[in-house]
């Protein structure tokens, strides 16, 4: 058996022995993030550290019913939907940084040439086609997150209740803006300053066809350390890396060539 299967069962024992709890409602508040500028933006921990994004390649993708994403060892993931993309990180981190301006849970307008052009693309047909397909994966993609601490249960959330990276939105062409509507049960994702700091200037800098680079700048970002070790096994996992191993490693070490190239790590 697997040991993230046997992690998600020891979840599943944990969550039946322990007290139900009611549901909690959750009235619009704002989310106040510590740290956050109009010059990074914010991913809980623990979606940074999974593989909901990953560096992946933009044509047909893999769909998942029910998959314990790759993780820490603290954490698991269930996840329904497409697999995500870099790209689509991008937008949901400037959704996210636009939702939490306004008291999370109410509805937020977003025009769609500001959004695109924010995220370092651009706008015609093309893009705006592209970003409407993005929306409606990010509303379809469905999580449970279930997070321990030293082996008893910290957190739950989306298994009573759905939790979707989107909880809705609405397209208004007259304005050529989306309406775009966050689950506030989201601000315990970020609770504790569990959230990592990604630096949006660096990232737009970051060369076309070099994802991993994003996706090792995320993960690099949940930690304060100045020295962070991964192993090579669980990172070709955790980037959804399909092709042999030497292949990884020179990506890998591409990927880190270009952090340093935008000073997000040194040499």
């Amino acid at each position: 058996m697997s040991s993230r299967g046997s992690l998600s069962e020891r979840m599943e024992q944990l969550r039946k022995s322990a007290p139900p709890r009611p549901p909690v409602a959750l009235p619009p508040t704002p989310l106040f993030l510590p740290g956050l500028s109009e010059f990074s933006r914010a991913m809980p921990n623990h979606l940074a550290r999974s593989s909901l994004f990953a560096p992946v390649a933009r044509g047909g993708k893999k769909m998942h019913k029910e998959t314990v994403l790759v993780s820490r060892k603290d954490a698991v993931l269930t996840f329904w939907g497409e697999q995500l993309d870099e790209a689509q990180a991008d937008v949901w981190m400037q959704l996210m940084h636009e939702a939490i301006k306004a008291p999370l849970g109410d509805a937020v307008p977003i025009n769609r040439a500001r959004l695109l052009r924010t995220i370092g693309r651009q706008t015609g047909n093309y893009e705006y086609q592209w970003l409407h397909r993005t929306l409606k994966a990010l509303s379809f993609a469905m999580l449970i997150v279930e997070l321990t601490k030293d082996g008893m249960p910290k957190l739950e959330v989306g298994r009573a209740e759905s939790l979707h990276l989107i909880d809705k939105f609405m397209y208004d062409p007259e304005r050529e803006s989306y309406i775009v509507r966050i689950d506030p049960r989201w601000r315990f994702l970020y609770r504790n300053r569990e959230y990592a700091l990604i630096d949006w200037e660096k990232r737009l800098r970051i060369r076309k066809g070099q994802d991993m680079a994003k996706a090792l700048q995320g993960l690099v970002a949940t930690s304060s350390e100045s020295v962070q070790r991964f192993q090579l096994v669980w990172l070709k996992e955790r980037f959804q890396y399909s092709s042999p191993m030497r292949k990884f490693r020179a990506s890998l070490d591409a990927a880190m060539q270009e952090l340093e190239r935008v000073e997000v790590i040194a040499a």
